[in-house]
């Protein structure tokens, strides 16, 4: 089963993290590694994961330079992943840099942007000087992460339709802030359940706290596969 659930390692060490995806299938799921983790364990944990089947979304939203962008990219993608981002923020040129950093690549990962963080609201933006709304934001730099060739983007459940419509299905639309219905928002601001989040167009849904800390995460991500189990319509 191709799941289109990416598992969150939010963990501060690599045995915890390690004490989940043992308990884990890459049938089920997907995983992402973001800065906490990476800092944490570093490379090597990276590779050993990948080594044991799952497809990792190495979230580290590389901003910089374009050379450093383009080698950062390069480097991770010796570490055998499925995916790695970058900040649409970070403009054409260090966003054509990463797509050419990757190309010659043995194992090419895909290369998202990430647009509008899912915790900031409106006034989140104004006081960094976007004078937009999250919505404009994003289709913005959506649509200029696919004129640069990217696969996709990280955006919020919300803007995840008009993406789609926009950009055809195959740019992808990686979504976190996903909640089960009983669960709380905790941090996020624009969340949405994971049957809504895919009847409104996401691709792949970053589920987080909802497995992480579940006593049987399995029988989570069994619940969620079962709900979302639509396929992506292709256009």
């Amino acid at each position: 089963m191709n799941s289109r659930i990416i598992v969150a390692l939010d963990y501060a060490d690599a045995r915890s993290a390690t004490a989940l995806v043992d308990r884990l299938n890459p049938a089920a799921c997907k995983l992402k590694i973001g800065k906490e983790l990476f800092t944490a364990a570093g490379p090597s944990f990276v590779a050993m994961i990948a080594q044991r089947g799952f497809e990792i979304f190495l979230d580290l939203k590389f901003h910089d330079i374009p050379n450093t962008v383009a080698q950062a990219c390069k480097a991770a993608a010796q570490l055998g992943v499925w995916m790695i981002n970058v900040h649409a923020l970070g403009g054409r040129a260090m966003m054509n840099a990463a797509r050419e950093g990757i190309e010659s690549a043995a194992h090419k990962p895909k290369v998202i942007a990430v647009t509008v963080l899912t915790s900031m609201a409106e006034t989140d933006l104004r006081e960094v000087g976007i004078d937009s709304n999250p919505t404009a934001e994003v289709m913005r730099l959506a649509e200029l992460a696919s004129d640069c060739g990217l696969d996709g983007v990280v955006c919020s459940a919300w803007e995840a339709s008009a993406i789609r419509d926009q950009l055809g299905s195959r740019f992808l639309r990686v979504t976190p802030g996903i909640r089960l219905p009983e669960e709380a928002a905790d941090d996020q601001k624009r969340i949405m359940t994971p049957q809504l989040a895919i009847r409104s167009g996401s691709s792949y849904l970053v589920v987080g706290r909802s497995v992480t800390r579940s006593t049987d995460p399995l029988a989570v991500l069994a619940r969620i596969n079962g709900e979302i189990s639509v396929p992506e319509v292709q256009q």
